[in-house]
C-alpha cells in the first residue's frame, strides 16, 4: 500500500531534503532529533518532529528507539538517509519486520554490500575487475604479511568492512606503523559503524575515485544514472563531487557503467545503490583499457547524489520513495538512462580549516550569520541558520553547494561553484569555503588532470592562493577596534551601572599608529576582559612566556607569545573588553638573549600548596593508619576493616573511591571535625576497580566494590551513605558494572539530623539495586551482623556470601522486641546454620579471607575463559558409576573429575541437597553444572531442589553461561507431605525456565532418567538441548519402572492367582521394560542423540560450545532479554502451598 506517513531517521540537510521530497509527494514526513539537536533546523522541516532519547550519534542509532517511534508517530515507511543505520541489515530486517516499508534496498542487499568481503565477491561473479587484497576480517598478523609481500614500495589501504564517508580507512606503506593503522581504523569503524572488522586492498598510489549511480526495481531491472567523478578528496573524505566525470575516455566510460549495473545485476539491487570504482589516472583521460578496479558498493543514497541529480532532471529520493512502493522502472521511463545534460559539481561546505599537509582542523562555534548563496543554476542543500551551535559530536558537513553548468564543462561549472562559495556569508564558525574556493581555481582541477592524492600534495600552495572577492558586507569591526563595548573601572562594582547613565563611554585607546614591517600580532584566542599586562613594551619575550592576564567568564586565562621577540606594542589594556580574533599585542620576531627574556616561572614539584594539603588532611580521616581504636575493635572480633577488605578483594592500586570526603549527616549533633574524624565515608566505602586482572582484560576485570564499614555508626544506613550508594548503582547500571557487596551492619539509621521526612520510604537505593539484577553478576558478602536494609541489600544479590559469625535477618534484635516478638541476642538471628539450610546463604566460609577469594573465584566464571587448565585422566569417569545398578555412588566425583582441576564451585550445597549445582571450568571455558545427587532422596527432585535449580538456570542464562545437565533421577518426589510444600509449583519451575534459557544446554544421563524430572533435567524434553547423550549405565522409563508395570499390567497381575506366579510375571515385565530402557535401546530409537564412552564426556561438551552460536547482544541497562528480568534469590512464601507463584518462572 502507498506510503503515507514516513519517518526520517537522520538529521541535518538530508533530513530535510527528504521531508521535502516527501511533502511534495503527499507524504506526511516525521523527523527525530537527540537530545542534543532540539534547535537543529530540520527538526522544523517535517510535519512534526519526535525527541529521541541520548545525545550525539547513539541517539540515531538506537534501533530499537527509532522502531519504537516510528509506533509512536503511525508510520509507514522510515528512510534511513545516508550514514547512521542506512546500511544496517538488521535494522532494514526489523523494519520489515515490524510491518513498514525500508526505503532503501532490502536487507539482503545491504547484507552483501555491508560485508565488504561478499560485495567483492559479488563483483568477480559479475565479472568486474576487483584490486588485489585480503578478505574481513583481516588480522595485523595477516595484513603486515601482506604488506610484506609487496616489497618496499608497496602500500595497502585498510578499510572498514562497515565503512563508508572515509571513516575506518588508512594507507599504509612499507615504511609506516601498521599497528598504530590498525588500531585507529578499528576503533574508527566502532564509533562509526559498531563493527570494527577490516579488509585490505593494495593501494593505488595515482587513482581517479569514480562512482556510478545504479538503481534497480523488485522486477529484477537494474539501469544507471551516469557517473560521478570523487577524486577530490582529503583524508579519503570527499570535497568536491562531478557528474558526469569530467575528461574521461569514452571507453572508460562504458565499462565503468557496464561493470556497475552487472554488479547491481548479480546483487539483485531493488532500490538505489552507488558501485564505486578506482580508476588509473595516468589513462583514465585517453585510454580506452586503463586499469579500473571496483572497491565498494554503497547500498543507499550518497552524500552527492544531487550532482546526479542536477545533470538528469531526476529526483533520487522521489525514485526511492516509488521503488520502495513496487514501482518498477519501466513505469518510471528509467528502462534506459536520460541523457546526462552539461555538468554538475558539489562542494561540501565544513566546519574546518586545511593545513599544509592536506589534513583537517576541526572548528565550531555559533553562526552569527549564514546566508547561502542563489540564482540560476544555484542549490545548497543546508541546515544552518543565524544563532546555531553545530553540536560537535556529529559530522563537519554544514553546506553542500551544487551549481549546473549546461555548458562549458569543468572550467564553467568550476567557476561558477567558486562564485557561489563568494557569496555564501557564513560568520561566527570557521570553514573550508575558502580553502575550496582556491581548489576550484586550481588549473589542474579545471583541467580535469587529478587523482585521490592531488589535495594532499597541493594543500600547502593552495592556503596561500588568491581568495575570490568576497560578495558580500562582512560585519563592520567594532568601534574599539576589535574591543567588545566600553572601558570602565574594573576594579569599581557599581562602575557598569554608572556608564549606564553617564552621557558618554570613555574613549576606547587605539592601535599604534606606527608598526615595523615584520610586526608580529597575538590575537585574543577568545573574547574577554583584559586583567593585567604582565610584560611591557621594549621587553624581550621567549616563546611561551605571559604576555598579559584574560579572564572569560570569570577564569582567568594566560594569553603567551607564539614566538620569540621583542614588544613592541599592546592594543589593549586593563579593563578593555576584546573580541575573539582581535589584536592584543605587536611582537617584533628576533632572538632574545636569556639576560634580556622575561623570567619563567619554575616549578617546585615536590611543594604542597595549601589547597592541597587541606585535601589531603581530610583524606588523612578516612585511612585505617590514623583510625587506630576503630582497627583494635576490629581485631577484637576476629574482623577486618572495610579497606583491608577491598584490598584483599581487588587488584593492587586499581580501586578508585567514590565519596571518600562524605560525612554523616548529622550536623546538628556533632561538630565538622567529629564528622570526619568519627564518621569519614558516612560509614559506606566504595568505588571501582579491577578483580582478576592478571587473568582477563580491564573489559572483563572491571567491577564495582561496596563496603560496609561497621565501625562508623554499627554500618548503618544514613541520608548520605543512601545517596552514595544510589550514584554507585546508577554507575554500575550505566557501565553494567559486577558489584561486591560487604554488607555488614544494622539497617536504617534513624539519627541523622539534616534530613526532612516522614517515613523516607522513598529511598530510591533499594529500587536501583534490584533493577541491576540480571544486568551484571552481584555479590554479597556478610561476616558479622547483618540486619534490615543491609540484609535486604544482600538477599537482591545473585549470591550470598556468608563466614562463619554471620547473622542475618530481615530485622534486629531491637526490631523484633520492638513488635512484641520477643526478646533475642543479635546471634540468635539467622545463624548461618539455618541461612544455610535454607538456601539464603550460597556459599559458607571460614572467615573474611576466606570470602574474599571466594568472591574472586565467583567473579571469575562471568569474566570469561582461561587459558592455563589440567584436568584428570577422563577414563577414571568409566568407574565412577558403580555396575550394581541399585548401588548409590557420589556423583561430586563426576563433576570433580569431568571439571578443570580446582575449577569446581559448588553453590548452596546444605539446602535442596538432592540438586547439586556448580560453576566449573572446561578447558578453561566457564559453564554451569546442575546435576542430581542419588545420595539424598536418590536424586529425586523436590521443592527446595527444584527451586534451587530454577535459580540456578536463571543465573546461569541471564550471563550467558552454558550449562551441562547431569541426570541421575527417578523424577519428581512424590507424597502427601511433599505436596503440602506446594510441589506442583515448585517442580514446575526448571520447566518453564529451562523451555526458555538462551544458552548452550548439554544433558548427559549417568543412570536414572525417569520421567517428568528426568525431562526437567534437559529443558523439558531430551531433544531440547544442543544435545543429550548417557554413558553405557544410564536407564530411562517414562515413570519408575517398577511402578510403570503395577500400573500398565494391572489387570493381567489380578487375574494371576497364585502369588508366586504373579511375583514371577511381575519381575520378568520389570526386567523386560529395564531391557528396553537401556541407554542402547533409546540410542536406536533416536530418544537420546548417542550413547558414549565416559572418557568422551568433556569431548561432546567442548564440541557443543564450538558449534554453538555466539550469546546474543545484551540489552541496554534497564531493559531484559528473557531470563534478565529478576533473578529472585528465592520465593518469599515459597512454603505457602496456596501462593499462586506461576511468575517466579519468568
Amino acid at each position: 500500500m502507498p506510503i503515507r506517513t514516513l519517518l526520517i531517521a537522520n538529521r541535518g540537510e538530508i533530513g530535510i531534503r527528504i521531508a521535502r521530497t516527501a511533502a511534495d509527494l503527499g507524504i506526511k514526513p516525521v523527523m527525530v532529533y537527540a537530545s542534543d539537536e532540539a534547535e537543529a533546523l530540520h527538526v522544523r522541516a517535517g510535519a512534526r518532529a519526535l525527541p529521541l532519547q541520548g545525545a550525539g550519534p547513539a541517539a540515531y542509532l538506537d534501533q530499537q528507539a527509532i522502531l519504537g517511534t516510528a509506533a509512536e508517530a503511525q508510520a509507514d515507511a522510515i528512510h534511513p538517509g545516508y550514514g547512521f543505520l542506512s546500511e544496517n541489515a538488521g535494522f532494514a530486517a526489523a523494519v520489515a519486520a515490524a510491518g513498514l516499508t525500508f526505503v532503501g534496498p532490502s536487507a539482503g542487499v545491504i547484507e552483501k554490500f555491508g560485508d565488504k568481503a561478499a560485495a567483492r565477491a559479488i563483483a568477480a561473479a559479475a565479472g568486474a575487475p576487483i584490486a588485489p587484497g585480503l578478505p574481513a576480517p583481516v588480522s595485523e598478523a595477516d595484513a603486515a604479511a601482506f604488506l610484506r609481500s609487496l616489497g618496499p614500495g608497496g602500500a595497502v589501504m585498510l578499510k572498514a568492512v562497515a565503512g563508508g564517508g572515509g571513516r575506518g580507512m588508512r594507507v599504509v606503506g612499507a615504511g609506516d606503523d601498521l599497528a598504530v593503522a590498525f588500531a585507529r581504523c578499528q576503533a574508527e569503524a566502532t564509533a562509526a559503524f559498531g563493527d570494527d572488522a577490516l579488509y585490505l586492498e593494495t593501494f593505488i598510489p595515482a587513482a581517479r575515485h569514480i562512482e556510478v549511480q545504479v538503481l534497480g526495481d523488485r522486477a529484477g531491472n537494474v539501469a544507471h544514472l551516469w557517473e560521478r567523478e570523487c577524486s577530490l578528496q582529503r583524508q579519503r573524505q570527499k570535497l568536491i563531487e562531478i557528474a558526469p566525470a569530467p575528461v574521461l575516455a569514452a571507453g572508460v566510460r562504458a565499462r565503468l557503467l557496464a561493470a556497475a549495473v552487472a554488479i547491481a545485476r548479480e546483487a539483485q539491487l531493488d532500490n538505489l545503490a552507488t558501485i564505486e570504482f578506482l580508476v588509473d589516472a595516468s589513462g583514465a583521460a585517453t585510454d580506452d583499457v586503463a586499469a579500473i578496479a571496483f572497491i565498494q558498493a554503497n547500498a543507499r543514497l550518497q552524500v552527492e547524489h544531487t550532482v546526479t541529480e542536477a545533470v538528469t532532471g531526476l529526483d533520487l529520493v522521489e525514485l526511492q520513495l516509488r521503488l520502495a512502493d513496487g514501482v518498477t522502472l519501466a513505469s518510471l521511463n528509467l528502462d534506459e538512462p536520460p541523457p546526462a545534460r552539461g555538468m554538475a559539481l558539489q562542494a561540501r561546505v565544513n566546519m574546518e580549516t586545511m593545513t599544509a599537509d592536506g589534513t583537517a582542523r576541526p572548528a565550531g562555534g555559533r553562526f552569527t550569520a549564514f546566508d547561502p548563496p542563489t540564482g540560476p543554476g544555484v542549490r545548497v542543500d543546508h541546515a544552518g541558520y543565524a544563532g546555531l551551535a553545530p553540536s560537535p559530536r556529529y559530522d563537519s558537513l554544514i553546506a553542500k553547494v551544487i551549481v549546473h553548468a549546461r555548458s562549458g564543462g569543468m572550467p564553467a561549472v568550476a567557476q561558477k561553484a567558486r562564485r557561489a562559495l563568494a557569496e555564501f556569508r557564513i560568520e561566527g564558525v570557521r570553514t573550508n569555503a575558502a580553502f575550496l574556493e582556491a581548489l576550484l581555481a586550481d588549473p589542474a582541477v579545471r583541467a580535469g588532470a587529478v587523482d585521490t592524492t592531488f589535495i594532499a600534495g597541493a594543500a600547502g600552495a593552495l592556503i596561500g592562493a588568491a581568495a575570490e572577492p568576497r560578495r558580500f558586507f562582512e560585519a563592520a569591526p567594532g568601534a574599539a577596534g576589535g574591543r567588545a563595548g566600553a572601558r570602565i573601572d574594573a576594579a569599581d562594582p557599581l562602575a557598569v551601572l554608572a556608564f549606564g547613565k553617564a552621557a558618554g563611554a570613555p574613549a576606547a585607546a587605539s592601535a599604534p599608529t606606527s608598526l615595523p614591517d615584520a610586526a608580529h600580532t597575538v590575537a585574543a584566542p577568545m573574547q574577554g576582559a583584559i586583567v593585567s599586562l604582565a610584560v611591557a613594551p621594549g621587553d624581550g619575550v621567549r616563546a611561551g612566556a605571559t604576555l598579559l592576564v584574560m579572564d572569560a567568564m570569570k577564569m582567568q586565562h594566560d594569553i603567551v607569545a607564539d614566538m620569540s621577540g621583542t614588544v613592541v606594542a599592546f592594543a589593549v589594556g586593563p579593563g578593555d573588553v576584546a573580541l575573539e580574533g582581535a589584536a592584543l599585542v605587536y611582537l617584533e620576531p628576533g632572538d632574545v638573549e636569556a639576560g634580556d627574556a622575561a623570567a619563567v616561572e619554575t616549578v617546585d614539584l615536590d611543594h604542597i600548596r595549601p589547597d592541597l594539603a587541606e585535601v589531603q588532611a581530610r583524606q588523612a580521616f578516612t585511612k585505617d593508619a590514623n583510625r587506630p581504636d576503630s582497627v583494635a575493635r576490629r581485631r577484637k572480633t576476629g574482623q577486618r576493616t572495610a579497606r583491608e577488605n577491598i584490598a584483599d578483594l581487588v587488584d593492587p592500586d586499581s580501586f578508585t573511591e567514590y565519596g571518600a570526603l562524605v560525612v554523616a549527616a548529622r550536623r546538628a549533633r556533632m561538630s565538622r571535625p567529629e564528622l570526619w574524624e568519627k564518621t569519614p565515608a558516612d560509614g559506606l566505602v566504595a568505588g571501582v576497580a579491577r578483580i582478576n586482572g592478571d587473568k582477563f582484560k580491564d573489559d572483563r576485570a572491571r567491577c564495582m566494590v561496596l563496603s560496609y564499614d561497621y565501625t562508623v555508626l554499627a554500618g548503618t544506613q544514613g541520608k548520605k551513605n543512601h545517596e552514595k550508594k544510589d550514584r554507585m548503582f546508577e554507575l554500575a547500571a550505566k557501565w553494567r558494572l559486577p558489584v561486591v557487596l560487604f554488607a555488614e551492619g544494622g539497617g536504617g539509621r534513624p539519627g541523622d539530623t539534616d534530613v526532612v521526612y516522614s517515613a523516607n520510604l522513598t529511598t530510591p537505593a533499594f529500587h536501583l539495586f534490584g533493577k541491576l539484577s540480571g544486568q551484571a553478576p552481584l555479590v554479597g558478602i556478610a561476616s558479622g551482623r547483618c540486619f534490615a536494609g543491609n540484609a535486604v541489600l544482600v538477599g537482591c544479590c545473585d549470591i550470598v556470601i556468608a563466614t562463619e559469625n554471620a547473622n542475618i535477618g530481615m530485622g534486629g534484635p531491637a526490631m523484633i522486641e520492638g513488635g512484641g516478638l520477643g526478646v533475642f541476642r543479635p546471634e540468635e538471628v539467622g545463624p548461618v546454620a539455618e541461612q544455610t539450610a535454607n538456601g539464603v546463604i550460597d556459599i559458607l566460609v571460614k572467615d573474611e579471607a576466606a570470602a574474599v577469594q571466594a568472591a574472586r573465584l565467583y567473579l571469575s566464571y562471568f569474566q570469561g575463559a582461561v587459558e592455563d587448565w589440567s584436568a584428570a585422566d577422563q577414563r577414571l569417569l568409566r568407574a565412577v558409576v558403580p555396575e550394581n545398578r541399585v548401588k548409590v555412588y557420589d556423583i561430586r566425583k563426576a563433576i570433580d573429575l569431568i571439571a578443570d582441576d580446582g575449577s569446581v564451585l559448588e553453590l548452596r550445597p546444605r539446602f535442596g541437597k538432592s540438586m547439586i549445582t556448580s560453576f566449573i571450568r572446561i578447558e578453561g571455558r566457564p559453564l554451569g553444572v546442575m546435576a542430581n545427587n542419588p545420595m539424598h532422596l536418590g536424586g529425586a527432585i523436590d521443592a527446595d531442589a527444584a527451586d534451587k535449580a530454577a535459580r540456578f538456570m536463571q543465573l546461569c542464562d541471564a550471563y550467558d553461561i552454558p550449562m551441562l545437565f547431569l541426570c541421575d533421577t527417578p523424577g519428581n518426589m512424590v507424597g502427601p507431605e511433599h505436596e503440602k510444600l506446594a510441589l506442583v509449583r515448585h517442580c514446575c519451575r526448571p520447566f518453564v525456565i529451562g523451555a526458555n534459557l538462551t544458552v548452550p544446554v548439554f544433558t548427559v544421563v549417568l543412570r536414572k532418567a525417569y520421567g517428568l524430572g528426568a525431562q526437567g533435567m534437559a529443558g523439558g524434553g531430551f531433544h531440547a538441548p544442543n544435545f543429550a547423550v548417557a554413558w553405557p549405565t544410564a536407564e530411562f522409563g517414562g515413570m519408575g519402572l517398577e511402578g510403570a508395570v503395577k500400573l500398565g499390567y494391572r489387570n493381567e497381575l489380578a487375574a494371576i492367582e497364585d502369588p508366586e506366579e504373579r511375583r514371577r510375571v511381575y519381575e520378568a515385565k520389570v526386567a523386560g521394560m529395564y531391557d528396553q530402557g537401556k541407554a542402547l535401546t533409546a540410542a536406536e530409537l533416536f530418544e537420546i542423540d548417542d550413547v558414549i564412552d565416559p572418557a568422551d564426556t568433556r569431548r561432546w561438551v567442548v564440541a557443543g560450545l564450538r558449534s554453538a552460536p555466539p550469546p546474543a547482544p545484551r540489552a541496554a541497562a534497564g531493559a531484559t532479554r528473557r531470563q534478565e528480568a529478576c533473578m529472585d534469590r528465592y520465593l518469599v512464601g515459597e512454603r505457602l502451598p496456596n501462593r499462586d507463584l506461576s511468575h517466579s518462572g519468568l
